[in-house]
């Protein structure tokens, strides 16, 4: 007799990812996000009676661990950092402005470029088609298997 097990598996694993349906509205009590009709969302104001929930983007920055890494080297980021910073924000605050659950966790400086970490694999792949769309360059981008993570690297 063969057995047909019946587990649902996930083709790629996000632990921060909502496994059951939170009670609407429910506000993050960390960053002010709200979740509504199914999404999250930037209110206007705060809504009565809210539940309380931390929101997956909240919850990856307290725990440290990024969807996303975009690693920047070479000697053009070496000699245009802040002008690259400056890219990186304004492309992360538009990204933010819709999507609260898409943001930058940290911007690390290193000798020969820097390192963005990201709660989101969609904000790390946009900041890195935004340098290379800007300056040119080498990008590359990797996915890992089975998880929820996205290298991006992007040289000049």
């Amino acid at each position: 007799m063969q057995r047909h097990d019946r587990l649902i598996r996930e083709h790629v694993h996000d632990p921060y990812r909502l496994r059951v349906k939170l009670t609407e509205p429910t506000l993050c009590p960390r960053c002010g996000a709200l979740f509504h009709e199914g999404r999250w969302l930037w209110p206007e104001h705060r809504p009565s009676g809210a539940e309380e929930e931390i929101c997956p983007a909240c919850r990856r920055i307290a725990d440290d661990c990024p969807a996303g890494i975009l690693i920047i080297e070479g000697l053009f980021a070496e000699e245009h950092r802040e002008e690259i910073r400056g890219l990186l924000r304004n492309e992360a605050d538009a990204e933010a402005r819709d999507h609260p659950m898409n943001r930058v966790m940290a911007i690390a400086t290193h000798d020969g470029g820097m390192t963005v970490t990201t709660t989101d694999i969609h904000l790390a792949r946009r900041l890195g088609e935004a340098l290379h769309s800007a300056y040119h360059g080498d990008l590359s981008l990797h996915y890992e298997k089975g998880e929820y993570l996205l290298r991006v690297r992007w040289v000049r």
